[in-house]
């Protein structure tokens, strides 16, 4: 079996007069785990467009074998809005994926009817079909990880879904598609940590070909086995996770700070030559002439450093008292958010809101911003506060305006705790804004290089009081980095919305946990380490404390207690499935002893199908299993 390449030569591609990145070459192989990382507008989603052919590269050539499949979860899948999840999901192409449809369309009806004699033909029709096919072991795979991502009722219509749970169909698609390479863009945005750590496991062992844009820095270590870096139009690729590139980075970036001060060195030697008169530059020298121009043009070159100007800005004194709630209560709708809710928020606290999707976090920082009132209860904010408050929905910014002139407006710079002066330009140049940019119409940046405007324009308010709201899914790693560096030095309160791991252990060691119809538990100390502590007592949920106020009960959801008739024939056809796929096994494991250890391709080629066969039967016992709970 032929290993499966993608081989991209000379690809280029530019947006009017922005060239993006320009004649780069790169090669992927089966097996490879790749991480794309860079800051925001250097064309990292442009590049998995261009894989895709979504929008096609202006240039150079991308080589695959004739058979050689591509699925691509967008940021935002393209889904029929008229379309059932079932639909969505079961709609690949191929005789397994049509097989698949007719027995589920063929079990409906049977199950609705099981004396029509046409219902119980056809159904029989399609479970010889999903034989032939080997449809069994994907269908089991389909049910494992529409379950994984939780979303169980496959009768719901696209355009009734959330922009999160569009996401994770579009991720279950291209999941039990299975092609050769697998492109996805920000998988972990709108998933539960337990579905995180399930798409984790899954992606680590994935056998094709894996190329992933995330700002999730756990996920890349733990899904990564390169790491491909797009910075100034160039494609640097580094071997390993993320934390082996952290480390080879720094060491290129301690390189690259030495051959800069080596480089500046000759090029004020040169400088002086050239400044020394037409006497001195006769025709003979013209070769120094143009070694001089070429250090020249290298230093305009040269990127500029990223996060090198010390960041510890004065702000306002902030006094004792910062966020008080006493006995605050809000519902909207059905939904219960605050219940009799007391809470101290102290000077230099760092505080993590982190939660079930939905359960009203956001809600909670636009409660202290004062953009939403409190049913009842009482919220005092010190008087000494100065609030920032990044949201996820950030403000129009003027597209008319350069981009230094627009933080001129806010400010001329700002200042350290030391009465160091801090300009606009050493700030963008911080937040990896370079200098060419600086003139830049901010109606030309990209999306993801407006919220880094919009967080800095925030900064330069001098807040002592910072609420962030989900800032890990519109910034990139490398801005996330600047800001974890920002808030290490920052002197006031920080309250972050936020599901990002990564993001949350490193400016967080309060924590409140919101897990739906208000409750809210509390926590000290790095999130992963809450985390741990729930996985080792799965079972154990402490008990509520008795609500002064008692809310109104919500509608409790059905309780599962038998199998339905589709699912009873199911669990009986997967104990077959699984008996027959262990004899199977065992005939290969006997065949591969009666060979004499010679026949190396023979041997390769039967502890594939044994290793393939066992992944199978691992997936089945698990739906077995979930099945087996409700049999009588």
């Amino acid at each position: 079996m032929n290993m499966q390449t993608l081989s991209a030569t000379g690809v280029s591609k530019a947006y009017g007069d922005k060239q993006l990145f320009k004649s780069i070459d790169f090669l992927i192989n089966e097996g490879d785990r790749i991480g794309l990382i860079g800051v925001n507008g250097t064309g990292k989603t442009t590049l998995l467009n261009g894989l895709a052919d979504t929008d096609p590269f202006d240039a150079g050539t991308v080589e695959t074998s004739k058979t050689y499949r591509i699925a691509y979860l967008a940021q935002k899948p393209a889904l029929d809005p008229n379309k059932k999840i079932m639909d969505a999901v079961y709609g690949g192409q191929g005789p397994v994926f049509a097989a698949l449809r007719q027995y589920q369309s063929a079990l409906a009806a049977y199950t609705k009817d099981p004396m029509d004699q046409q219902a119980q033909a056809r159904y029989e029709k399609a479970d010889a079909a999903m034989t032939q096919t080997d449809a069994w072991s994907v269908d089991t795979d389909i049910k494992t990880i529409l379950t994984q991502l939780h979303l169980p009722d496959l009768d719901q219509t696209i355009g009734n879904l959330s922009g999160g749970q569009q996401k994770r169909v579009g991720l279950a698609q291209v999941l039990i598609e299975s092609p050769d390479l697998l492109i996805l863009d920000e998988p972990t945005n709108h998933l539960d940590f337990d579905s995180i750590a399930w798409l984790e496991k899954r992606l680590s062992t994935y056998k094709g070909a894996l190329l992933v844009v995330t700002h999730d820095r756990y996920f890349l270590d733990r899904v990564a086995n390169a790491i491909w870096e797009l910075d100034h139009g160039t494609l640097y690729q580094y071997a390993g996770n993320y934390e082996a590139y952290v480390e080879k980075k720094a060491e290129q970036v301690e390189a690259d700070t030495i051959a800069a001060h080596k480089e500046q060195q000759l090029y004020k030697q040169e400088l002086a030559w050239m400044h020394a008169g037409a006497q001195a530059r006769s025709t003979k020298q013209q070769a120094r002439i143009n070694r001089f121009n070429d250090i020249k043009q290298n230093m305009n070159d040269r990127p500029e450093a990223q996060g090198q100007v010390e960041m510890k800005v004065a702000s306002t004194r902030l006094g004792k008292k910062v966020i008080v709630f006493k006995g605050a209560n809000l519902t909207i709708g059905e939904h219960h958010i605050l219940n009799d809710f007391d809470w101290l928020v102290q000077p230099g606290q760092r505080i993590g809101i982190t939660g079930q999707n939905g359960a009203g976090k956001s809600t909670l920082l636009n409660v202290i911003s004062g953009s939403r009132k409190l049913d009842s209860g009482v919220l005092e904010i010190g008087d000494t506060v100065k609030l920032g408050y990044y949201t996820q929905l950030s403000q129009d910014l003027p597209n008319d305006k350069r981009v230094i002139a627009y933080l001129q407006s806010i400010a001329e710079g700002l200042v350290t705790d030391s009465g160091e002066r801090i300009t606009v330009t050493q700030l963008l140049e911080q937040f990896l804004f370079p200098r060419s940019m600086h003139g830049e119409l901010i109606g030309r940046l990209s999306g993801g290089e407006k919220r880094r405007l919009y967080l800095l324009a925030i900064l330069m308010e001098q807040p002592n009081v910072l609420l962030l709201d989900e800032p890990t899914n519109d910034l990139d790693v490398a801005t996330l980095t600047v800001l974890e560096d920002y808030l290490d030095q920052f002197p006031g309160t920080v309250i972050t919305v936020s599901h990002d791991r990564y993001f949350l252990d490193k400016v967080a060691d309060h924590l409140l946990i919101f897990d739906g119809i208000a409750k809210i538990e509390r926590a000290v100390g790095m999130f992963t380490d809450y985390l741990a502590k729930q996985a080792d007592q799965p079972t154990t949920t402490a008990a509520p404390a008795k609500p002064k106020t008692a809310p109104v009960a919500p509608e409790q959801p059905k309780v599962k207690t038998k199998l339905t008739y589709a699912e009873s024939i199911e669990h009986d056809q997967l104990q077959e499935k699984m008996d027959a796929l262990d004899d199977q096994i065992s005939a290969w494991q006997a065949e591969m002893d009666a060979t004499d250890g010679k026949d190396y391709q023979k041997l390769g080629g039967l502890q594939q199908q044994i290793d393939d066969a066992n992944a199978q039967l691992d997936e089945m016992f698990d739906r077995f299993a979930a099945l087996d709970e409700y049999v009588n």
